[in-house]
């Protein structure tokens, strides 16, 4: 036989590359292999980028920079299960960093993260593809798409997942989600509350409280507690209040029961299992700020429902709320101050309040440093003040402070305390009292705040305080006027009605009502009138009552006096004014050049301060059979008078004297005077004189109708009368007087509108009521109301013909009655 020779081995295929095992010491290494087509390279890569970017955020830029995100987002789909494990490990390791996520943001990755999710893949893959998520849900852009790719449903399912890091991931990136009201909204509908409920149980405090403040933040939306009540949440929730050993729980759970609270159904539950008791007793005894805080404000939330102001009242939460008043934290002090807001609403706890002595702690509460708390216990205090008992207990505890915080830097407060001292000027008593401290001239600077509600309140203190005389006065003194005028033209429309309610009231006073026109308050009025946006009734009774202590205005611009509106001295007829237009004062009118287009005529009964030594001859047949004017009083009834009044004309004197007008260089002037008409003096008296024996209306009427006619140039017929040749008459007393002013005892010519205005200023000094109304073409008639002897005694309206038969009267809307009034 021959040697056996040895068989040699089969040599490898010269196409098969000879494994080969890579060791690299170098992230720029790892990135490029995740590159590689094989599995076992890729899985092994991504594997060591994980441990490499989990070992801090310098690594993770790093990688970054490399380009690592671009290959790691495509092979968290990657087929092989390892592969696809590691590289969202990898991805979800590095999102943690700032950085990482702004790239991560403009790539569409979120589907793909999203599909990790899925039930088939591996607990790893879950836990670290919901961290990736909780991670970028952050970015409200990415909250956008994770709601848009239906990623909420998935991360409710691993809720119930056996691996607690995979639910807390889970529960972060839903909580997260569910700060956004579209992602609160479908919670209930993806059954998202018994999987919340159920990690309430779990053993990691950190899971519980995570759960708890999603529960806070979805329960906000109705459906989502009505969902939490029919699973019995509450139950749960309320073990966890009365476990001593879950304490570090309480915080958020209160804050989920504050929101449930809102709902009757809940609050009638847990006051029928005994809840609200032990609720109520835990805000009252609890040592730590956070539970008491929590506390009160799910007080507050249940309070805001009608019934469960009832049911808290009912079980004595006012007198929780003011031992809460006394914790040293302004977050507890201020919100406990907002609960007793929204109690007051029900007038069964706003009496408790006072009753328990709410009103020290809270007047106390004013003078806090914390601006919040002086707000909230401010606005307390408004709630509280409305009731007549709590407003004289604030006011006992010294009104000085709330004048003090008119001045305050923080709107709100100022506010507020306007409210307060509002509510206790309804008290006659209190209003006089707090009117002598200064609130008329406190309450200026607040009607000049640019703030709207600042603004509001002022100008309805100032209508509550300004009813009283004094007051008006102070409030004039201190230059109030202006800026509450310049708050009609407000768009704001509580400020505009409570300034037109504050010109009302202040226009009862004749220097504030002159002043309020001077500045156009007048004008702004009739303005919001014709607006039927802004008119009100406030602004149709502001405009009348300006008009009532204005009636010259009021005659140029609606041509109508009523038979309320009294002419007194002063009273001047400027002629027919465009609405909206200032009238000029009586004053600029008299300074005016002197035109043939402008007439005014004045009324002025009252004799000059220095008679003339001598009467002239037309006026000495007007004195009384005693030989002086009636006008003038006899010295033993100015006697008597300065008796009564001895220490008032003193006063009064000494007013006039400190009263002095400077002109621009400084000079010393006398005040101006309207011009004296003795004439108009002396009609008056020979009027009155010859009304006194007689006592029916109608017979004075028509006896006046004479008078008048004959003192302006008597009886002229329609035919002629244009030959009564008054406005020549007028030009020479205009050139005479060299004024466009003239005292209406001058005019012996006069036609319709001079002799209807003399008889309604002579009928209104006779007690006789008639109205005053301008027409066309120097037109102008009186209205008479006088009683008829019919089957029905009743009231017939007559106008008196002044012109072609003096003392005629006609019923008014008769053929001859219009056509007296027409041209």
């Amino acid at each position: 036989m021959g040697k056996k020779v040895k068989k040699e081995a089969d040599s490898p295929p010269k196409d098969v590359f000879d494994p080969l095992s890579i060791e690299t010491k170098n992230a720029a290494t790892a990135v490029l292999m995740l590159k590689s087509p094989e599995h076992d390279i890729l899985a092994k890569a991504c594997e060591a980028i994980h441990r490499f970017a989990d070992k801090g955020d310098e690594n993770k830029v790093a990688l970054t920079e490399l380009g690592a995100l671009d290959s790691l987002t495509k092979l968290i789909s990657h087929e092989d299960k390892l592969v696809r494990r590691n590289a969202v490990m990898a991805l979800a390791v590095m999102s943690a960093h700032g950085e990482v996520k702004r790239l991560l943001k403009k790539m569409d990755i979120i589907a793909s993260v999203i599909d990790r999710l899925a039930p088939e893949e591996e607990v790893v893959i879950h836990e670290f593809a919901s961290l990736c998520l909780s991670f970028l849900s952050s970015e409200p852009t990415v909250k956008v798409q994770i709601f848009n790719d239906d990623g909420l449903e998935p991360l409710i399912a691993l809720l119930s997942s056996p691996d607690p890091d995979v639910k807390k991931n889970s529960l972060e990136t839903i909580y997260n989600l569910v700060q956004d009201f579209y992602s609160r909204a479908v919670i209930s509908e993806l059954k998202g509350i018994p999987p919340m409920l159920e990690l309430l149980k779990t053993e990691f405090p950190v899971i519980q409280q995570l759960a708890l403040k999603t529960l806070a933040t979805i329960t906000s939306d109705v459906e989502n507690r009505v969902a939490l009540r029919e699973c019995q949440g509450l139950d749960r929730l309320i073990e966890i209040l009365g476990s001593q050993e879950l304490s570090d729980l309480h915080v958020d759970t209160l804050l989920v029961v504050s929101n449930c609270l809102e709902d009757e159904e809940v609050m009638a539950l847990i006051q029928q299992t005994g809840a609200l008791d032990k609720l109520l007793h835990f805000a009252r005894t609890s040592s730590q700020m956070e539970i008491q805080r929590n506390a009160v404000r799910a007080i507050l939330r249940a309070a805001h429902n009608n019934e469960n102001k009832k049911m808290l009242h009912e079980h004595n939460v006012e007198q929780v709320l003011i031992t809460l008043l006394g914790v040293d934290h302004n977050e507890v002090r201020e919100v406990t101050c907002l609960a007793i807001t929204v109690m007051c609403d029900n007038v069964a706890s706003k009496a408790a309040f006072g009753q328990c002595d709410a009103i020290r702690p809270l007047v106390k509460l004013l003078q806090s440093d914390s601006g919040a708390v002086k707000e909230a216990a401010g606005l307390a205090l408004s709630s509280l003040t409305t009731s007549k008992s709590n407003a004289c207990a604030v006011f006992e505890e010294g009104v000085e402070p709330l004048i003090r915080l008119l001045a305050d830097d923080r709107d709100a407060i100022i506010a507020h305390s306007a409210a307060i001292l509002t509510n206790m000027s309804s008290q006659n008593a209190l209003r006089g009292s707090i009117r002598a401290q200064g609130i008329m001239s406190a309450l200026v600077e607040p009607l000049q705040s640019p703030n709207t509600l600042v603004q509001s309140k002022a100008a309805l203190a100032v209508a509550a305080f300004a009813c009283d005389s004094e007051a008006r006065l102070e409030f004039h003194a201190a230059g109030g006027v202006e800026p509450l005028v310049k708050l009609l033209s407000s768009n704001h429309h509580e400020v505009r009605r409570h300034a037109c309610w504050a010109v009302f009231v202040c226009a009862s006073d004749r220097e504030c009502s002159a002043d309020l026109c001077r500045l156009g308050a007048l004008e702004i009025l009739q303005e919001i009138n014709l607006s039927p946006c802004r008119k009100s009734q406030f602004s149709e009774s502001a405009l009348q009552k300006l008009f009532e202590g204005n009636l010259s205005i009021k005659y140029s611009m609606t041509g109508s006096l009523t038979l309320n509106d009294i002419i007194v001295d002063g009273f001047y007829d400027p002629g027919k004014e465009k609405s909206g237009n200032r009238v000029p004062s009586l004053e600029e009118l008299s300074k005016m050049k002197v035109t043939s287009q402008q007439t005014v005529i004045m009324i002025n009964g009252k004799l000059p301060e220095v008679e003339p030594p001598e009467l002239a001859p037309a006026e000495e047949k007007l004195t009384d059979p005693r030989g002086r004017s009636p006008a003038v009083p006899s010295r033993n009834t100015a006697d008597k008078n300065s008796s009564k009044n001895k220490g008032k004309g003193k006063k009064e004197d000494k007013a006039k004297e400190e009263v002095k007008i400077t002109d621009d260089n400084g000079v010393e002037t006398k005040p101006w005077l309207p011009p004296s008409d003795p004439a108009f003096c002396g009609l008056v008296s020979h009027v009155m004189e010859l009304m006194l024996p007689l006592n029916n209306t109608r017979e004075r009427v028509v006896l006046l109708a004479r008078l008048v006619a004959d003192a302006m140039g008597g009886p002229v017929e329609r035919d002629v009368l244009h030959e009564f040749f008054w406005e020549l008459h007028f030009s020479e007393l205009k050139a005479e007087l060299r004024s466009n002013v003239i005292p209406i005892g001058r005019i012996k010519k006069g036609v319709f509108c001079h002799r209807a205005l003399l008889f309604k200023a002579l009928a209104d000094r006779l007690g006789i009521n008639c109205t005053l109304n301008k027409g066309e073409f120097s037109r102008a008639w009186n209205v008479v109301m006088l009683i008829e002897e019919t089957p029905k005694m009743s009231l017939v309206a007559y106008i008196v013909d002044l012109m072609h038969s003096p003392g005629r009267l006609m019923k008014a809307g008769s053929p001859e009655a219009i056509r007296y009034q027409t041209l």
